[in-house]
């Protein structure tokens, strides 16, 4: 076949992974497999894996090799590369299932990302998205008016496959960068009915997402919420490379 990039390779593995074809704990091909099957070189092979471990979508597994990581949310990165190669920002066997849109007051989280006063109306959409039947992450997503103006359709209780990405096109502007602030905590009665965790005592990642547009403007500002506990905090640029 074709030679083809490190890009495309961790795609197909990706599109395996998250469709169920490759579970968690199977064990990935092989370097040389993968060098065989794409006619490409071991540099290349190694760096589409690189790739998938990042995301992680991949961990080592001493005396087996490569291996699929449990169940995950995907970074916000590899959504916005999904969407720009199919048109939406959910992977195979994904669903989002919107739980409630709506009008709030900004409280003291989600005003000073929005930078409005504590009590601004904003529109809410909370949604909760599975993968394969099973839940991954609960999400509030608030968006100040402008983009609401620009995009009526958020209001609706449907989900749009990218709601950050068809804000940005109705706005003209293309996502510019993401700032990730993620926190350790106890979850409320909602959230773990959402989620399905019966455990009595566990604890569940916040991930509060402040996603800016090229103009400066912040287009989003998500908090979600996913079973595990992981302190972290960093910026990821979403603009093209």
């Amino acid at each position: 076949m074709a030679q083809v990039g490190y890009a495309a390779i961790a795609a197909h593995y990706r599109q395996q992974i998250q469709d169920g074809a490759l579970a968690p704990g199977d064990a990935m091909p092989s370097l040389r497999e993968v060098c065989e099957q794409f006619n490409v070189a071991n540099t290349t092979a190694n760096r589409a894996y690189r790739v998938l471990k990042m995301e992680g979508l991949t961990l080592p597994k001493p005396g087996v090799g490569t291996v699929v990581a449990g169940l995950i949310s995907n970074n916000i990165s590899a959504r916005v590369r999904l969407h720009q190669h199919t048109g939406t920002a959910l992977g195979g066997g994904e669903t989002s299932r919107v739980l409630e849109t709506g009008t709030v007051g900004a409280d003291e989280l989600v005003a000073p990302r929005l930078d409005v006063a504590p009590g601004t109306p904003v529109h809410v959409r909370r949604r909760i998205v599975s993968r394969n039947g099973t839940p991954v992450h609960l999400s509030s997503s608030y968006y100040p008016a402008y983009v609401i103006a620009a995009a009526p359709e958020l209001t609706e209780p449907v989900s749009t496959g990218g709601s950050r990405e068809l804000a940005a096109e109705r706005l003209g502007v293309e996502q510019d960068y993401v700032l990730e602030e993620v926190t350790s905590r106890l979850p409320t009665v909602v959230e773990k009915e959402a989620l399905g965790l019966t455990a009595r005592d566990v604890v569940v990642t916040q991930v509060v997402r402040t996603v800016y547009l090229a103009d400066g403007r912040v287009v989003e500002v998500a908090v979600k919420v996913s079973g595990g506990s992981t302190i972290l905090r960093w910026i990821t640029n979403l603009g093209e490379q």
